[in-house]
């Protein structure tokens, strides 16, 4: 069990590296700004160091708004607003005080997009709560399948295909007109849902034609989950607390 100051202290912290891939990037991207005390709280509890990307955030910023906040990958933000994204904390429902014994159990949430669709970290035996891929690649719940792909990259390979634009391949067919506008009209805790719901036919068929409210993310995310129990019984598992 590493110390806090063990975490951060690090010769070669990822987070400098980030802002230039940032700089550099056409991809439209928001950085939030971070509270520091929750940010080193949160690196203590997952025991991740300043090294890697995902430590960079969690220790240096509120989040990341990619696509004018169609994705939403967590952070540290500063603030008890309930208007923005929640942190990686609170969506993993990690402890108030560290704990030794924590773990974030199936995977580690580290992003949900508008849709309902959650990426996750996978955790170390995906194969025993009945999840693809491999310990610590990143998983994506898609919610027009109702089922979990694996991406086949780990956390900072994912970042940095996002940042290279990876993400207009990703959501095709699944954008329609307009959809900038929608989704910045969002604040950071909702989602949109759709009628007919995106998995069925007639969305797959013109997704143009469905009709979208703006609802809770974690009413969106129970959406997900009934529906895959409903359909085969097979419950997602944890989606993260929204």
């Amino acid at each position: 069990m590493r110390e806090d100051h063990e975490l951060i202290n690090v010769d070669d912290p990822a987070w400098p590296l980030l802002l230039q891939e940032l700089a550099g990037t056409d991809v439209p991207v928001e950085v939030l700004p971070g509270d520091a005390g929750i940010g080193r709280a949160s690196l203590l509890q997952l025991q991740v160091s300043a090294r890697s990307n995902l430590g960079g955030i969690v220790l240096n910023c509120g989040g990341l708004l990619v696509d004018d906040g169609w994705l939403r990958i967590f952070g540290s933000p500063s603030g008890a607003g309930l208007e923005g994204p929640p942190g990686l904390a609170v969506i993993n429902a990690m402890p108030t005080t560290f704990d030794p014994a924590w773990r974030p159990g199936a995977g580690l949430v580290v992003a949900h997009d508008v849709l309902g669709g959650v990426f996750v970290l996978n955790g170390s035996n995906p194969r025993e709560v009945g999840r693809p891929g491999e310990p610590g690649e990143i998983l994506y719940f898609a919610p027009d399948a109702l089922g979990w792909e694996a991406l086949g990259a780990g956390h900072s390979a994912w970042l940095s295909w996002i940042l290279s634009g990876g993400l207009r391949e990703f959501y095709e067919g699944l954008r329609w007109d307009g959809w900038g506008s929608e989704v910045s009209a969002l604040n950071g805790r909702q989602g949109l849902s759709f009628f007919p719901p995106l998995w069925s036919a007639e969305a797959r068929q013109d997704l143009s034609a469905t009709s979208r409210r703006a609802v809770p993310m974690a009413e969106l995310l129970g959406l997900s989950r009934d529906s895959c129990l409903r359909f085969d019984g097979t419950d997602p598992g944890f989606l993260g607390v929204a």
